[in-house]
């Protein structure tokens, strides 16, 4: 049997001795997934139809800036976003901005001085919650555009690249001047675009930046710092301290909880982790996440011999962040809190595999931020959801050992006390 056949139609067992067999059917099976179905191609050509229809400005249009900056995605996209959002509060310190993000998505903001207004809103496409019919993504659409056009914005920013609902809501709400990412269903609702770049969503942010204002700017030059509070620094000294545990005390923290399976790792490989590293780096090993990932976390404490603190669904956003920020170095597979993490700027130890770690990974010294990944060809698939296909077929995190990781988070915590 070739390669390919076997690709096709050999056994699980025969596929996971043959990875060039395995990465050549989950690329198949990728390419797939990212064909367009038909319901897109009839979107393609609605949304094709609704750019000819004229939309007149708003009359609420006001005479300085008020912008609105669209970003839907959830808590690591926003903070990767916020230098981007802190550089047009430098070009123009007198204007009024506006975000509209995800509700999960709003905390990471809630301090963040560059930010006048924080609205929210379930963006169609980024809740758990589907659509009853094909018409409420239009309907919603229009519905938010006539409140957008009551509070009148002079610019109007569509961060994420796709974002075709986000771009024409820009356009049904009036909004003179538009600008995002020339994708083929978003181009048509902007009046300023950039052709896609594969590259770091803090670059691709700040080009669009760029493009409103008109002077270039040097990413590498970026603030990415997320603001911390003294009541969340306070909440956490004194939780840590009914736990025992001292403010020169080094904290080891694992957030092992991902929002998609195929990005987890084995709880195993995690406890084993989690016992080595409490004994080499002298540390005390706090688990995080929310309240749904608490069954995870108790799998890992099953396998593992020292007894850690468990802070998971009672910490906020700003919360974690102060833990994160007492901490030495913060583990786990690729979610919003590991790019919290070194928004406080803490080292970091980061586990990609189907995320392309050159968009999405994190931002900042790569000595003291690793990102682990393995070899297998297929990856970085970009499919978040295999729910429907075993899981062993896809071990791009399952692959990656102990040993990478101890030897990562030594390295990244030497650096950070360097």
């Amino acid at each position: 049997m070739n390669r390919w056949n076997r690709a096709i139609e050999g056994s699980l067992e025969e596929l996971l001795k043959d990875r060039e067999a395995l990465a050549v059917r989950n690329m198949t099976l990728a390419e797939a997934y990212h064909q367009r179905p038909l319901r897109h191609r009839l979107r393609h050509l609605l949304l094709q139809l609704f750019s000819s229809v004229h939309i007149p400005p708003s009359s609420h249009i006001p005479e300085t800036e008020r912008i609105l900056l669209i970003r839907p995605d959830h808590i690591g996209d926003v903070l990767l976003t916020t230098p981007a959002m802190r550089a047009l509060r430098d070009h123009y310190p007198n204007a009024e901005i506006h975000a509209l993000v995800n509700p999960i998505s709003a905390a990471v903001l809630k301090d963040l001085s560059a930010i006048d207004l924080v609205l929210t809103l379930s963006f169609p496409g980024f809740t758990r919650t589907k659509a009853t019919n094909l018409r409420v993504p239009y309907s919603f659409a229009i519905q938010t555009a006539r409140r957008l056009r009551k509070v009148g914005y002079t610019q109007a920013i569509i961060f994420r690249p796709d974002h075709w609902w986000g771009a024409w809501l820009a356009y049904m709400a009036g909004i003179p001047v538009r600008v995002g990412y020339a994708q083929e269903d978003t181009a048509p609702f902007l009046t300023q675009s950039l052709p896609p770049q594969h590259d770091h969503i803090v670059t691709q942010s700040l080009r669009l930046v760029a493009l409103l204002t008109g002077q270039p700017l040097d990413p590498e030059q970026s603030t990415y710092h997320f603001p911390l509070t003294a009541p969340d620094r306070a909440y956490i000294d004194g939780y840590l301290e009914e736990w025992g545990l001292a403010k020169d005390d080094v904290l080891l923290c694992i957030h092992p909880g991902s929002g998609a399976k195929a990005k987890l790792w084995e709880v195993e490989k995690w406890a084993k982790t989690a016992d080595i590293l409490c004994e080499q780096l002298s540390a005390r090993v706090v688990f995080t996440g929310s309240d749904s990932e608490l069954p995870l976390i108790r799998k890992v404490i099953q396998h593992m011999e020292v007894s850690p603190v468990v802070v998971a669904g009672d910490t906020s956003l700003g919360q974690l962040g102060a833990l994160y920020e007492r901490a030495s170095v913060v583990l786990g597979p690729d979610s919003g809190p590991m790019h919290l993490a070194a928004a406080v700027g803490t080292p970091t130890v980061t586990l990609y595999g189907p995320a392309d770690p050159v968009e999405f990974g994190p931002w900042g010294d790569p000595r003291r931020h690793v990102v682990l990944t393995t070899d297998i060809a297929c990856r970085p698939c970009r499919v978040l959801d295999w729910s429907s296909d075993d899981p062993r077929y896809h071990p791009c995190v399952r692959d990656i050992t102990v040993t990478q990781v101890l030897s990562a988070a030594r390295l990244v915590a030497a650096h950070g006390q360097s």
